[in-house]
């Protein structure tokens, strides 16, 4: 349970003349003897910019830690108002506790994630820190990611049962465990899963499937479904689209169905909604027959509506750097909704671009992490602090400690690392549950 303090709700509310809209930033201020001088805006998730349940959770932890903590719900969809909101935000505390913060800091995930990126790309002094994780960057290439399993099993008629699909996701576990040197139940190192596990050789081997209670057969269907999950969407004729989910993601949950005796169907119909509201442009005409340019068209008409005002790829954050920001993403490895593989690509372009990249921004892959929070990996929650101390002491992070659920119910310290390195347990070592086994090696 979060520790409440008390804080002084200030809540603005502003509008864009002739634009027919109203904005709220809501600024939390603690006590003036609790208040650390720093400022903490949170960002959004999903479809939402912010002001909901989950930022208030955030901002009780920021308020309890001594931030002056912000959100804004940004009145209409768009990006202006996450950098209105800091300067609002800035004006606030300047008034409430007589000078501006002395350092601000933006943390986000998802939709927040987007939000920091996009912050950091065009409006590079708003912020003196930022914490931008698995965020929605190629926003209609990761759209199409997250409906192409539900089209792959459309358009070719295989529905495996969701058991068949968790167990090839054990089986792939089981394979790859070990490959970052301890047996731990994750999937540490998954580029290396990619090139040993193939899922077409676990075709016809035998488990026990809780849906039907019987010992039942892996299908073709199910290896299918499942290398098409990993592999990610492709255009009609066959080229590359986008990343897929990375091996060791819940497969029954990006590809669910519902079996009725021996016959399975989709159990979501996330295309035909998306094909009726983003290119019939209404959502109750029928959608049946559908082909692989259908999932063409989906695609260029969901760019074409989201690419101007939602997409956050540019790759040139010299004035960023420039203005002396720092900024930290993580991106789980078992996420279900957004790719990493596509948060990698990201990272590594501007690398190139930028060059000296780790000077200004780092990247961290979570093992089993799922979107944002939950599933196996463990939850990276010292990174905020030590994208403080790179801030405001110059400490540049390093690894980053993570407990992880292991096998049996136990839990593992372990440690994450910044791109391209990756952790490695040392085996020898006699303290078999800590840190101090664990090195980041590239």
């Amino acid at each position: 349970m979060f520790k409440m303090q008390p804080f002084c709700n200030v809540t603005v509310s502003y509008t864009h003349p002739g634009l027919n809209d109203t904005i709220y930033v809501e600024a939390w201020l603690p006590n003036e003897d609790d208040y650390n001088g720093r400022l903490q805006s949170l960002g959004g998730s999903g479809w939402t910019a912010g002001r909901f349940v989950l930022q208030y959770g955030g901002m009780i932890n920021a308020v309890a830690n001594g931030y002056a903590s912000v959100t804004t719900d940004a009145g209409v969809p768009g990006d202006l108002t996450d950098w209105l909101f800091a300067i609002i935000a800035k004006q606030l505390i300047k008034s409430f506790y007589g000078k501006a913060p002395s350092y601000s800091y933006w943390n986000g995930c998802s939709q927040g994630g987007r939000q920091g990126l996009k912050l950091a790309q065009q409006y590079p002094s708003a912020y003196d820190g930022i914490i931008a994780a698995a965020p929605g960057i190629n926003w209609a290439e990761f759209f199409m990611n997250t409906i192409w399993p539900l089209f792959y099993m459309e358009s070719t008629q295989q529905f495996p049962r969701g058991c068949e699909l968790d167990e090839i996701t054990s089986l792939a576990i089981a394979s790859c465990d070990e490959l970052d040197g301890v047996k731990d139940g994750i999937i540490s190192d998954v580029d290396a899963c990619r090139q040993s596990f193939d899922p077409f050789k676990q075709i016809g081997k035998s488990f026990h499937c809780s849906g039907t209670n019987s010992k039942i057969k892996i299908s073709h269907a199910a290896a299918a479904v499942a290398n098409a999950s990993w592999s990610g969407p492709r255009f009609s004729d066959g080229r590359f689209m986008y990343y897929g989910f990375e091996i060791g993601t819940a497969l029954s949950e990006v590809a669910p169905t519902k079996c009725t005796g021996d016959t399975c169907v989709g159990t979501r119909q996330d295309f035909a909604f998306a094909y009726q509201a983003f290119v019939n442009r209404k959502v109750t005409t029928e959608l049946t027959n559908i082909t692989a340019r259908d999932f063409d068209t989906l695609y260029r008409n969901v760019k074409l509506l989201y690419a101007s005002n939602l997409e956050t790829n540019d790759i040139d954050l010299r004035d960023f750097r420039d203005a002396g920001g720092k900024m930290i993403t993580f991106h789980g490895l078992a996420d279900t909704a957004i790719s990493p593989a596509g948060t990698l690509d990201y990272y590594n372009q501007v690398s190139d671009f930028t060059g000296n990249v780790t000077s200004f921004y780092k990247y961290y892959r979570v093992p089993a992490l799922k979107h944002c929070w939950g599933g196996n990996g463990g939850q990276p929650e010292a990174l905020f602090s030590q994208l403080r101390a790179w801030v405001e002491n110059g400490t540049s992070p390093e690894d980053s400690p993570v407990v992880i659920a292991g096998l049996g119910n136990s839990t593992q310290q372990q440690i994450i690392c910044p791109w391209p390195q990756t952790a490695r347990f040392d085996g020898s070592c006699s303290a078999k549950n800590s840190t101090t086994c664990w090195s980041c090696k590239e």
